[in-house]
């Protein structure tokens, strides 16, 4: 094993005295083609040019002697420690940190990142960092061959961010690019890369980022409490599965809460979702979904529906796109969904999404009849069926009675349908 292992972020700019002590008592040096070749490095150590951090870790385990390793950024943000510290290689490290490429690129911006998100992402999961692209107004996106900026901005489609793309930080060909995200895929990028997404509160100014007038610059210039969550917008209102009197919702039993909120439970929206809402309504699920962190298409075929949607994630403070259109047709050219709630179109609108192989998709019906086609559908698409019959009573324990039941609890709202979920197998 090796007698030390110490990790130096290298940011650019001149190292460190305790990073170049290190590097001249090392025997052996891993690192970046641009990392080898800084004059720091001993001309008789040995050299390993990092691809697969878990193959070198191997090698430097099986070392005798003093290892460095050279990283960009901080190393200890999605960089190269936790590989090395995995319980198979048993190494202890000492870590020499750098500025971290996300703090670089919103140096450059000029932006806080407090209230950033931040996502890696690959050709395997590209697609789930759009996602958080869509649902978030700040998102800081660690790039890969494949994963790019073309490709991110390509799958947001005709969701309006700003980027800011930042290629080779600290290094001789640095190059900062502020574009809207209609222009982005025209340009080749090199990899890799931090890309910056903004939206949702926030516009582009003269010489880089900053905050808008409006609901994001305010509120961010007080400041928030907890990292990662978006400072920009006002505090979410405590609980779930509000009334639908917060949503402006006319009564209906699609549109209670005691169905929305076991919906949502079977869904489970989360960091990373799409969520269809189909026939979204007051779009009181599309918000409680948004404010899990998922990002939501809310599709009504109503534009006033569409509005009070778009109304509703402006109070909460959650971004959601809304999808004027009817279904099924509509479905057509939406992005994959994760989960679907379908608030409306019954069997056909059921069997068209679950053509689309989401995780799970639920629904109700009021009456059995219209269950059981329900039922039907997502069991010939293959999916476990769950289906229940709610019946929830909304009490007023202060009104007058009705007759001949007593004093108080009088009988507000009464709610009875069918929920039907579906599940999909791995």
């Amino acid at each position: 094993m090796a007698d030390r292992v110490t990790v130096i972020g290298w940011d650019g700019s001149p190292l460190t005295d305790a990073a170049r002590a290190a590097l001249g008592a090392a025997s052996l040096v891993a690192g970046a083609a641009h990392h080898l070749a800084l004059p720091e490095v001993p001309p008789g150590a040995e050299r390993i040019r990092l691809g697969s951090v878990g193959l070198a870790a191997r090698r430097i385990a099986r070392h005798r002697g003093t290892a460095v390793v050279l990283a960009d950024g901080d190393p200890g943000f999605f960089g190269v420690v936790r590989t090395l510290r995995a319980p198979e290689h048993g190494l202890e490290v000492e870590v020499l940190p750098a500025v971290s490429s996300v703090a670089a690129a919103f140096a450059r911006a000029g932006m806080p990142w407090d209230d950033a998100q931040v996502v890696v992402a690959h050709e395997r999961n590209l697609r789930r960092a759009v996602n958080v692209c869509r649902a978030h107004p700040k998102v800081a996106v660690l790039t890969s061959p494949g994963a790019g900026p073309a490709e991110l901005a390509l799958l947001l489609r005709d969701v309006h961010r700003t980027f800011v793309i930042c290629e080779e930080l600290g290094g001789a060909q640095e190059r900062v690019t502020v574009l809207t995200s209609d222009k982005v895929a025209e340009h080749v990028w090199r990899d890799p890369n931090v890309t910056l997404v903004i939206g949702g509160g926030f516009a582009t100014g003269a010489g880089g980022v900053t905050g808008s007038a409006g609901q994001g610059g305010g509120a961010a210039a007080a400041g928030g409490w907890l990292a990662g969550h978006d400072a920009g917008y006002p505090p979410a209102q405590r609980g779930w599965s509000l009334a639908a009197t917060e949503y402006a919702a006319a009564p209906d039993p699609g549109e209670a809460p005691q169905l929305r909120a076991v919906q949502l439970a079977r869904l489970g929206p989360r960091r990373g979702d799409l969520v269809w809402d189909i026939g979204s309504g007051s779009g009181a699920a599309a918000v409680e979904a948004a404010r899990f962190g998922a990002a939501v298409l809310a599709v009504d075929r109503d534009p006033d529906a569409c509005a009070r949607a778009a109304a509703a994630a402006r109070r909460f403070g959650v971004l959601l796109q809304t999808v004027h259109g009817e279904a099924p047709d509509v479905l057509n050219d939406l992005p994959e969904p994760d989960v679907v709630r379908v608030g409306g179109g019954g069997a056909a609108v059921v069997a068209e999404c679950a053509a689309r192989r989401p995780e799970r998709i639920v629904a109700h019906a009021r009456t059995r009849d219209g269950a059981e086609e329900v039922v039907r559908a997502l069991a010939d698409a293959g999916y476990a069926v769950e289906c229940s019959l709610l019946q929830s009573v909304d009490l007023d324990p202060e009104g007058p009675a009705d007759a001949g039941q007593g004093t108080g609890w009088r009988e507000r709202e009464r709610s009875v349908v069918f929920l039907i979920a579906g599940s999909r197998g791995s």
